[in-house]
C-alpha cells in the first residue's frame, strides 16, 4: 500500500499491538483495506504524519486481514483512525477527513520535539506545514473523498451502468437490508425510521436480493457497509451519518438545497416517534413498557418458560452475553401486542430494546451476536463493562493468594528462573497458583508495566508484588520467605 517517507509499521499479530500500546509512547492506529482509494489518500497523510512526529509510533492494519483487531475496536467501515496515550484509547476517527487526522494526532502526539510546539488542534492548526501541503493536495485531487465512480477497480461498465442507473432512480435512495415494511436489520430500519420523520419520499433496493448489487456498491461507492442512503445521486452515508445528520438538521437542509420534494402532513406518514393510529394513551403505555428496563424484550411467554423458539433463541442469547433484561409476556395483553407492531413498525415478536431503542427480532440479534455487533452496542450504551487489561491482570493477580506468574507450569518450568521459585516454594510448603506467561502475549507484556517489573517469574502474595527469582531466594536463604507469605 503507498504512503510516504515516513516510518508506517504494518501490524500482523495482536500481541505485537499490544506490546507496542502498553509501552507508554502515543500510538496511533489506522485501520484499512487494499479495494478502499479513500484508505490509500488517507495513508498518504498518514505516512507524512509520521515524520513529522518520530517520536510516535504509527501502525497500520488490513481490517480484513485481523479481524481479532478490528473486532476489539469496533471497525464497521475503513478508513478508521485509532489514537492511544499512555496505553489507553483516548481518540478514534472515522472516515477520509485529512484535516482532522492530522490536528488529532498533532493533539495525540504532543510535542515533536522538547521545546517545540506541534500546533495542536485547539490553535486550529494542522500539525505543519509538510502536512497542510499534503492535506491541500489531496483535497485539490480527491474533493472531500466522495465517491469516484467512473475510476473503480473489479467493474465492469454494465454493472458501472446498472448501479448509476439504480442511484438516479429516485431523488432519495436507500440501499437497505429488506424493505420499509419488513427491514432485515436494526440500521437499515434507523434510516427507514429517519427518512420517515423528515416526510420525504424515497425509493429503496435490497441489497440481499442481489449479490452482483451487494458486493459491486461497495466498490463503487467506497462504502463497504449497508445501508447507504443516497441524494440525488450523492452518497450522503450509512446509518451513524444519517442519524448524526437527522440530529443536527444538516439532513433537512440537504434535502432542501436539492430540492427534494416534502410530504405533506396530512399524507399521514410518520416515524416510529409518532406512530399512526394509536392513541396517546395507548403510546404513552408503550413508550413507559419499552423503557421499563435498559434491555428489554417483548416476547411470547416468559424467560423460564418462553412459548416460541424465536423467543427461546434471543433469551438465549441475552444469557450468553450475561445481560439483565425484563421481558413482556405479549400473549397476556393484546391491546399491547398489535399496538407495538404498529409503533415500532416491526410486525413480528420477539422485539428486543435496547435503552428505548429497537434491535430487532431474532434473526437480527444472533446475526448481531455473531458478528459482535451486539456486545459493542451493549458496551457503547453502557449496559456491560468491558473488561481492561487492567481490569484481567488484576484478577489473575488476585485468583490465589501466592500467585506465581512464570514460564511454563510448575511441572513443566520452561526458564531455570521459574524453576528454582517453584521450588523454593515448594520446599517451604506453600500452596500457590500459577499462571504460563508465555500463553498469553498480552499477560505478558501488560503484567511487566502493571508491576513495573521487567522480567519473569513474578510473585504476587494477596495482590502485592513480592519480587523476582533473586528476591525470592534471598528471602528463604534468610528463613523469611514463608513468614512473608502468611502474613
Amino acid at each position: 500500500m503507498g504512503g510516504g517517507s515516513g516510518s508506517v509499521k504494518d501490524v500482523k499479530a495482536k500481541g505485537e499491538l499490544d506490546g507496542l500500546r502498553q509501552s507508554g509512547t502515543p500510538v496511533i492506529l489506522h485501520f484499512w483495506a487494499s479495494w478502499c482509494e479513500a484508505s490509500k489518500h488517507m495513508d498518504q497523510v498518514f505516512s507524512r504524519l509520521s515524520t513529522d512526529f518520530p517520536n510516535t509510533h504509527f501502525l497500520r492494519v488490513e481490517a480484513e486481514e485481523q479481524p481479532e483487531i478490528s473486532e476489539e475496536y469496533s471497525v464497521s467501515a475503513v478508513p478508521y483512525f485509532v489514537f492511544f496515550k499512555d496505553g489507553k484509547v483516548v481518540d478514534k476517527l472515522e472516515g477520509a477527513d485529512p484535516s482532522s487526522l492530522a490536528n488529532k494526532v498533532a493533539k495525540v502526539a504532543g510535542l515533536i520535539n522538547p521545546g517545540e510546539a506541534a500546533a495542536p488542534a485547539n490553535l486550529g492548526m494542522p500539525a505543519g506545514s509538510t502536512v497542510l501541503e499534503t492535506v491541500q493536495d489531496l483535497a485539490k485531487e480527491n474533493g472531500s473523498f466522495q465517491m469516484r465512480n467512473q475510476g473503480q477497480p473489479g467493474l465492469n461498465d454494465t454493472l458501472k451502468k446498472k448501479l448509476q442507473q439504480l442511484i438516479d432512480s429516485h431523488p432519495v435512495m436507500l440501499f437497505m437490508k429488506g424493505s420499509p415494511e419488513e427491514p432485515k436489520c436494526g440500521f437499515s430500519r434507523k434510516v427507514i425510521d429517519i427518512l420517515k420523520d423528515e416526510r420525504v419520499k424515497f425509493g429503496t433496493f435490497d441489497i440481499l436480493s442481489d449479490n452482483e448489487i451487494r458486493e459491486g456498491l461497495k466498490k463503487y461507492s467506497n462504502w463497504p457497509t449497508f445501508p447507504q442512503l443516497y441524494c440525488k445521486g450523492e452518497l450522503l452515508g450509512g446509518c451513524d451519518i444519517a442519524i448524526a445528520m437527522h440530529e443536527s438538521g444538516e439532513l433537512k437542509e440537504v434535502f432542501r438545497d436539492h430540492g427534494v420534494d416534502i410530504i405533506g402532513t396530512e399524507q399521514g406518514v410518520g416515524g416510529i416517534s409518532e406512530p399512526t393510529g394509536l392513541n396517546t394513551n395507548l403510546a404513552s403505555h408503550l413508550r413507559s413498557l419499552i423503557n421499563l428496563s435498559p434491555v428489554m424484550l417483548f416476547m411470547k411467554g416468559k424467560p423460564d418458560e418462553p412459548k416460541c423458539g424465536f423467543s427461546h433463541k434471543v433469551v438465549e442469547i441475552l444469557k450468553q452475553e450475561k445481560v439483565d433484561f425484563q421481558s413482556f409476556d405479549i400473549l397476556t395483553d393484546d391491546e399491547v401486542r398489535q399496538g407495538l407492531k404498529v409503533f415500532s413498525n416491526w410486525s413480528s415478536y420477539p422485539q428486543l430494546y435496547i435503552k428505548g431503542e429497537l434491535i430487532g427480532g431474532s434473526d437480527i440479534v444472533l446475526e448481531m451476536q455473531k458478528s459482535g455487533e451486539l456486545q459493542r452496542i451493549l458496551t457503547e450504551k453502557g449496559i456491560i463493562k468491558k473488561e481492561t487489561l487492567e481490569d484481567r491482570l488484576r484478577s489473575l493477580i488476585s485468583s490465589a493468594p501466592v500467585m506465581l506468574f512464570m514460564k511454563g507450569t510448575p511441572d513443566a518450568s520452561r526458564c531455570g528462573f521459574s524453576s528454582k521459585v517453584v521450588n523454593a516454594l515448594r520446599e517451604e510448603g506453600v500452596s500457590f497458583g500459577s499462571f504460563d506467561i508465555l500463553t498469553d502475549d498480552e499477560v505478558r507484556q501488560g503484567l511487566k508495566v502493571f508491576s513495573n517489573w521487567p522480567t519473569f517469574p513474578q510473585l504476587y502474595y494477596k495482590g502485592e508484588l513480592i519480587g523476582g527469582c533473586d528476591i525470592v531466594l534471598e528471602l528463604r536463604n534468610n528463613g523469611e520467605l514463608k513468614a512473608t507469605l502468611s502474613e
